[in-house]
């Protein structure tokens, strides 16, 4: 029988297999409905059901983001088997994302994310301003595993796509406003719809939000806020359609992050500071620094759909996207002058993506593209490092300037078919192969004084180009037991291509000049969809063996001075080879009308088995950063329709995550413990336009490191804590 026409969606999009996910569909059409209906999904870029598609994956609706008081991409954390995803150190919206032990903390440039961040179609090759917050969205969709197929750059541990909302025929829109505790004001608005009639073929949506909140914490020394919050967004989109067949959209968006600089607690004395003890508060700091940390994003887009047929649909994607960021960076979080850094950070990029999708309704069906992605990424850091308790000298203080440039430019061609070998057993088949060049320009000196004039000496100097290539394969099979059971085995590869450390110091550590290689991960894994009790229950499971080589790890390296005194610089090596084994069970459950459970759990074994180090295997003492041996979320959710047409639903959450060593250095001080958030909310749908929410999270206000700094040689050890307890009350009116 024929399937049902294309989709012309550029990218894996599923929805998660429950009540969460389902905004629209028949069975949740009151707030107790007595099943989880199935969703049609486009993971492998046509339309099925999630409970056919051989895939990993988790994602949330507008409705199950609200519900589990999602204000940005940073909260999916505990609601995604395995995913770790905070803010970077000292940022507010660059961000650090994990998925089974795959990922990359180091935002500088020339420095490749492990994890793929999508903005509609879009990638977004760089992490700053890359935590992206929620409004105005359709869903959010995080996807597991290597997607070297269909994604292809930079999604060596997965991809996270964020999709807002589409381009409605009927005028729609809302309008809400939240306040909460820290003097929390956010307000977002959204409308769009035909313009000159429903059918005039055009249409546009216009989104703006402003989220604001004072700091989490203090800087002592001038009573300004740490860890507050200040960004405002913006999106346009405008759509031409001529009947079903064509059409051509375009898309704008902007943000303006102005939220200040994170709080650092100090997590033990530092020797050259004596005077600067250990403060209590996890969020105060007392820096001299200007509090400063800005990040300006804009982006556009043009995407052309064209079906000349019902068999074949074509679609074209052109974006370009910039950012600016400066950062100010006080290491040691003192008055002091001690380690102290100033960074300017400039991003350009365009990419183009051609695809073509086949189903005529066959045994055979499948996707072709073309991908071509050309970014400059750049910028400045001017570094002070001084030592009191030495004597002042050419290089205490030391003034360091690193800056340059480096130009990916990348091209790749992929495939993708599904075959029916018989009614119920499928095999999918496809690859993507890369070439790609990294040009990196980087030129480091020292100076005599704080105004990076004159130059004394020079770390690096360098002008060079890398090429890598890839083939990146994937095969699986899946076979449908029964109408409401699948199971599949799945072999893909993913790959992140390799660069140059523009922190070098080849002056004296000659090797660092040298680029470093790329990574890959070999996954295997096998999996179910499953459903029961009438679709009132729907349990996924995935099981995985991850071969993982040539890991790239940002660390520092100490080196020694002309006067014979240490000091160090950003480095950046690859750590050998290591095994991650996991298992991912997610489970939705409808046990009555009212009652709604949900959650994951997850288990990770993440270890090295080859990491050298000045000639030595010392893989048995390190362990992968942001890798959990257990992880998991649960929910639980009443809700009851009420007599005037409205409904109520009550949410209570709890998640928890096993130890966790968040950098590579490995301090145990860094080092987190296992802990657990408690999160709760009511939402009172009061009728078809109004809607009133109370949402909390982290309840019992627990303490938790996401990452932190151990600088041995200029004493710094701190830690970067997540929020703080916070509640909000929101209003929302929707036309």
């Amino acid at each position: 029988m024929k399937r049902k026409h294309l989709s012309l969606a550029i990218g894996c999009v599923l929805l998660a297999p429950a009540a969460w996910a389902q905004e629209a569909a028949p069975a949740e059409a009151t707030s107790n409905a007595a099943t989880l209906d199935r969703v049609t999904v486009t993971a492998r870029k046509r339309e099925e059901t999630l409970q056919e598609v051989p895939v990993a994956v988790t994602a949330f609706t507008s409705e199950a983001l609200d519900k589990l008081n999602i204000n940005d991409i940073g909260d999916l954390d505990a609601q995604v088997p395995n995913l770790t995803i905070y803010a970077a150190r000292g940022s507010s919206s660059t961000a650090t994302a994990y998925i089974r032990g795959v990922g990359q903390a180091d935002p500088l440039w020339g420095v490749d994310p492990g994890v793929g961040i999508y903005l509609d179609d879009v990638y977004i090759a760089r992490p700053q301003g890359a935590l992206l917050d929620v409004f105005d969205v359709e869903r959010i969709e995080v996807l597991r595993g290597p997607q070297g197929t269909l994604y292809g750059k930079n999604t060596i541990g997965g991809a996270i796509k964020y999709i807002s909302r589409g381009l409605p025929t009927e005028t729609s829109g809302f309008a809400q406003v939240s306040v909460g505790n820290y003097n929390q004001l956010d307000a977002k608005a959204a409308i769009g719809g035909s313009i000159g009639g429903a059918d005039s073929g055009l249409r546009a949506r216009v989104a703006v939000a402003s989220m604001n909140r004072d700091g989490f914490g203090t800087n002592l020394l001038n009573d300004q806020e740490v860890s507050d919050k200040e960004i405002n967004s913006a999106r346009f989109q405008l759509g031409a359609y001529s009947g079903d067949d064509f059409d051509v959209q375009f898309a704008l968006d902007w943000m303006d992050d102005k939220s200040g600089v994170r709080g650092a607690k100090m997590l033990a004395p530092n020797p050259i500071a004596p005077a600067y003890q250990p403060l209590d508060d996890r969020y105060d700091i007392r820096s001299g620094m200007p509090n400063v940390n800005d990040t300006v994003i804009k982006g556009a887009s043009a995407t052309v759909n064209w079906r000349p047929n019902d068999n074949w649909a074509f679609k074209y994607v052109i974006a370009k996207r910039e950012s600016d960021t400066e950062t100010n960076i006080d290491f040691d979080t003192t008055p002091l002058k001690l380690v102290d850094v100033r960074a300017f950070y400039s991003d350009s990029q365009v990419s183009h993506e051609l695809q073509a999708n086949y189903d005529a309704g066959g045994r055979a069906r499948g996707v072709m593209g073309l991908y071509a992605f050309n970014g400059d990424a750049g910028g400045q850091v001017l570094n002070y490092f001084s030592n009191p308790f030495q004597a002042p000298s050419l290089t205490n203080p030391l003034f360091g300037d690193t800056q340059g440039v480096v130009n990916t430019s990348s091209l790749a061609f992929y495939a993708d078919w599904t075959f029916d070998l018989t009614e119920k057993l499928k095999l999918d088949v496809g690859a993507r192969y890369t070439d790609e060049d990294k040009h990196a320009i980087a030129l480091n000196r020292f100076y005599l004084t704080n105004d990076y004039i004159t130059s004394w000496g020079t770390a690096a100097n360098f002008d060079k180009t890398v090429n890598f290539k890839n083939l990146s394969p994937k095969i699986s099979l899946d076979y449908q037991v029964t109408d409401d059971i699948l199971v599949y085995g799945l072999a893909s590869r993913g790959f992140k291509s390799g660069g140059y450390n523009i922190r070098a110091n080849t002056t004296a550590v000659p090797r660092s000049g040298e680029p470093f290689d790329d990574e890959s991960v070999d996954s295997f894994e096998v999996g179910s969809k499953m459903a029961f009790f009438d679709q009132r229950l729907f349990l996924n499971l995935a099981a995985f063996h991850n071969v993982y080589k040539d890991i790239q790890l940002s660390v520092f390296t100490s080196y020694t001075l002309p006067n014979n005194t240490q000091s160090f610089f950003g480095d950046f090596t690859n750590a050998g080879k290591g095994t991650v084994n996991g298992v991912e069970v997610e489970y939705q459950w409808l046990p009555t009308r009212n009652w709604l459970i949900s959650g994951n759990l997850a288990w990770l074994d993440a270890k090295y088995d080859e990491f050298i180090t000045s000639g030595v295997n010392v893989a048995k003492s390190q362990h992968f950063t942001n890798a959990p041996e257990f992880s998991g979320a649960f929910n639980v959710e009443y809700r009851t329709d009420l007599a005037n047409g409205g409904n109520l639903s009550a949410r209570v959450g709890y998640s928890y995550q096993a130890e966790v060593w968040p950098t590579t250095d490995l301090s145990p001080l860094i080092r987190q413990d296992g802990y657990g958030l408690l999160g709760a909310g009511i939402i009172w749908k009061v009728n078809d336009a109004w809607q009133l929410s109370l949402q909390g999270s982290n309840l019992a206000d627990e303490e938790y490191r996401t990452t932190g700094y151990n600088i041995a040689a200029y004493g710094v050890l701190t830690g970067f804590y997540g929020p703080p307890r916070q509640y909000t009350l929101t209003a929302r009116y929707d036309f």
